[in-house]
């Protein structure tokens, strides 16, 4: 894994390693990763990868004690990155224990959202992306979002 090319799998897996990660945790945690193999630390390309980990619900956000955390998200498949077993050791992160129901909650009221504008703009690429989230959000937080793809459906339904 070189920083720019780093999966949304092996960025959820860095988070998965503590439970939760503050986002510049995460970015220290990929800059560590970087020094570790010798790699240039491209704090752009390491700000590019969390958001398009975040954007694409490989990660998602949620708000604890007046801090937002990033943990893996319903499309990830949290794998560890070559040397990331030795971050707990490197960085100053802290283990934490995040509320399933709560992680599921905020992936939902954000799935929402997103949904939504997607519908408003018309993006089909996005709405379809939203589509695959919303099956694997309710397999992965046993909620039920099919108002939501409902919505989505109809929405690439009227296109056509």
């Amino acid at each position: 894994m070189s920083i720019p090319t780093a999966t949304g799998d092996e960025l959820a897996g860095v988070v998965d390693l503590f439970g939760a990660l503050t986002r510049a945790e995460l970015e220290a945690a990929l800059g560590e990763l970087a020094f570790k193999r010798g790699e240039e630390v491209d704090e752009d390309a390491i700000d590019a990868a969390v958001d398009a980990a975040i954007d694409d619900y490989y990660l998602v956000a949620v708000e604890r004690d007046d801090e937002t955390l990033l943990a893996p998200g319903p499309v990830a498949f949290p794998t560890l990155p070559d040397g990331a077993d030795d971050l707990p050791h490197i960085m100053d992160a802290p283990n934490r224990d995040v509320d399933d129901e709560g992680v599921v909650e905020a992936t939902e009221r954000r799935l929402r959202a997103d949904a939504a504008r997607a519908v408003d703009a018309d993006d089909t690429d996005r709405i379809e992306h939203l589509l695959d989230v919303s099956y694997d959000l309710e397999t992965w937080g046993a909620t039920d979002v099919s108002d939501v793809r409902g919505r989505l459906d109809d929405a690439l339904e009227n296109r056509n």
